[in-house]
């Protein structure tokens, strides 16, 4: 069986140290880099299967990595920062971070974490359903492929099962707990701002216009359905 390759970029030697040291007492295969700048240049030439990357690091920061990295790769990211404030979250991942975990963190936590976005970003299983259509978009979930007015879009993982998700239950308001249950694990349900995010990123996406939205609606205080008709 493949051992997960795992990049840890961090300007702390203290984090990258004990991360390191715990993934691979757990059989991971770990890349270390302790700056944004090493850490981008092993996620351009080395094939990883999962990036943990810290926020706060001379020159080149956790974001300008994650963007430059979403610019080529969809490989996962878990930002791992002692940032904790809401703004840097939904930063973070409105630049395509697939979870963050705020410092001080529990090893058990981040292999949890871990665990849920390798899982998710390795299904293979095919949805046996035809392709919906609605209006401009078309979801085909043979191939997962999306088109919007005829033209394929580049959706990350977690965006296209969002998007499915919310397609195989069109016309059904779909809660928060739900959906992230749905999407990112049974360990999720709490964190509305990972939603939030990725709503908005599917919404640029596909809408027209996203401030009103035609595709992607929101119940108020409850969650989100795809329209049945446009």
């Amino acid at each position: 069986m493949k051992k997960p390759r795992v990049l840890v970029v961090d300007d702390e030697p203290e984090t990258v140290k004990y991360v390191s040291a715990n993934l691979r007492a757990r059989d991971y295969v770990v890349l270390a880099a302790e700056d944004g700048r090493a850490g981008l240049k092993l996620a351009s030439e080395s094939v990883v299967d999962l990036v943990i990357l810290d926020l706060v690091m001379p020159g080149l920061d956790g974001f300008a990595v994650c963007q430059a990295i979403r610019k080529q790769s969809d490989v996962p990211i878990i930002v791992l920062s002692a940032r904790s404030q809401q703004k840097d979250i939904v930063q973070a991942l409105d630049l395509g971070v697939d979870d963050y975990l705020t410092k001080p963190f529990g090893v058990e936590e981040l292999l949890a974490r871990m665990r849920a976005v390798l899982r998710r970003t390795a299904r293979t299983a095919v949805m046996p359903r035809p392709p919906l259509v609605l209006g401009d978009l078309t979801i085909n979930f043979a191939d997962q492929h999306v088109l919007v007015r005829g033209h394929a879009l580049h959706l990350t993982r977690t965006e296209y099962d969002l998007l499915a998700h919310l397609a195989a239950n069109a016309g059904r308001v779909i809660t928060h707990r739900a959906l992230l249950q749905a999407v990112w694990g049974p360990e999720y349900g709490d964190e509305a701002e990972y939603l939030w995010a990725y709503i908005r990123r599917l919404r640029h996406k596909i809408e027209a216009d996203p401030s009103n939205p035609r595709y992607i609606l929101t119940q108020p205080g409850v969650g989100y359905h795809l329209a049945t008709s446009v």
